[in-house]
């Protein structure tokens, strides 16, 4: 059924075919510019060739006067010639070059320099024709054309042309338009989805229908390849999420690894050191934890691995930090720091919350502490590794000093560390 409607739509030829008739319009429009230009060319033909006859009558006609040098007479019949011809300035010299008569077009403003501005473009320079007696040379007539026929020929060619030009536009924009819709409109929607999909990874984008079958049917294909993609997209990045939370957490826990502590550990120290703050870093070891997994089993074990780690993180903030380093070794990153004492309250909170009894599998329970060292950026060290060593260090301090106790590294009496129950 789908397909049957797709053979309804216009092909991709009927398409071209308008394009085809844009052409030709087109075409129609510079043909009527090179008939104007043409036209324009004859007339300045036609111009100059009456420009010389005027001239010629206007030698006859000035000739007796030339002779006997009567710049009334000359003046007069220059001026009955030239009035009703094209002609803008006419000038009667002797036979000396000295001048005789002239006459001139009134100027009527900014119309009438138009005119002479197309004259001295178009046509030829100012005609000089000798004035012939019995012939000899007794003066000569310096003829300059007037435009203003040639001026109205190019005003209505000019009308004709934006008129031509408007409506060839009219047309040409309407099939343009068309032509827009039918294929440039189709296509750029197919572009525009393939460039979100290269370059953004947008594969959720599709090809709208069109209204040509061919096109119609390439976007068809196009979309059920983006749906495999998307599919294949989907897929990877479960998998790839998959991967990466087991790459940088603790299976047993879910609490993060030593590498995801020590790259959040890098940026933590990074940032403080901009903005001049504190961070601490909390060194955490289980005191019993051995002696469960000979007595109970390893089972046993884990089950106490999984309760510190519940317990150490419902003491945290939300911006703080928990990972199992290995074993039964934790650690804790406080970012930012405002005192020492927020990070020994902190310590004191955890140590708190190993009192209560960890059930295990065989339905016993059995009573875990912790040893905790505290390591604070910059007083103790200004890196990921003199901070973890100092932390490290202090932790077994607090060990020798007693089981469930925690000791500030740098601390120089004994008494420092914040004991609780053992």
């Amino acid at each position: 059924m789908k397909r049957f409607r797709s053979n309804t739509r216009p092909t991709l030829g009927s398409v071209l075919g308008r394009g085809h008739l844009t052409v030709a319009l087109v075409a129609v429009a510079m043909a009527s510019i090179s008939l104007t230009l043409l036209g324009v060319l004859a007339l300045r033909v036609y111009a100059d060739h009456n420009l010389h006859l005027i001239a010629r009558s206007i030698s006859y006609t000035v000739e007796a006067a030339v002779v006997f040098n009567d710049k009334t007479a000359a003046t007069e019949a220059l001026a009955l010639i030239a009035s009703t011809e094209e002609v803008a300035d006419a000038q009667v010299l002797d036979a000396q070059g000295q001048l005789l008569a002239r006459w001139q077009r009134p100027e009527n403003g900014l119309f009438s320099e138009l005119e002479m501005q197309i004259t001295r473009a178009l046509l030829e320079k100012p005609i000089s024709l000798p004035i012939l007696h019995q012939d000899h040379e007794i003066g000569r007539i310096l003829l300059t054309g007037h435009g203003g026929s040639l001026m109205r020929f190019l005003l209505s060619g000019l009308a004709g042309i934006i008129l031509c030009t408007a409506i060839s536009a009219c047309v040409a924009i309407y099939l343009a338009r068309r032509q827009l819709r039918e294929i440039i409109g189709p296509l750029r929607s197919l572009a525009n989805v393939a460039h979100a999909a290269r370059s953004e990874r947008a594969l959720d984008r599709r090809v709208p229908p069109a209204q040509i079958a061919e096109l119609d049917n390439l976007g068809n294909d196009f979309n059920a390849l983006l749906d495999e993609l998307e599919s294949w997209q989907t897929h990877l990045q479960n998998e790839n999420e998959t991967l990466a939370h087991q790459a940088t957490h603790d299976s047993l826990t879910g609490l993060p690894n030593r590498a995801f502590f020590e790259g959040r550990l890098i940026r933590a120290l990074r940032n403080a050191g901009k903005l001049n703050e504190r961070v601490a870093v909390l060194f955490l070891d289980s005191d019993r934890f051995k002696g469960i997994n000979d007595n109970f089993g390893h089972a046993a074990g884990d089950a106490v691995l999984v309760a510190i780690a519940n317990r150490v993180r419902a003491q945290l903030r939300e911006e703080d930090l928990v990972a199992r380093l290995g074993g039964d070794e934790f650690a804790v990153l406080l970012s930012p720091l405002h005192k020492i004492e927020d990070a020994e309250r902190i310590a004191e909170k955890i140590l708190a919350s190993m009192d209560m009894p960890v059930a295990l599998p065989d339905d016993g329970r059995v009573v875990t502490s912790l040893s905790i060292g505290i390591a604070v950026y910059p007083d103790h060290g200004a890196t990921p590794g003199a901070l973890l060593n100092a932390a490290d260090a202090a932790m077994y301090q607090a060990k020798r000093l007693s089981r469930g106790a925690q000791f500030t590294a740098g601390s120089e009496h004994p008494a420092d560390p914040v004991q609780t129950r053992s």
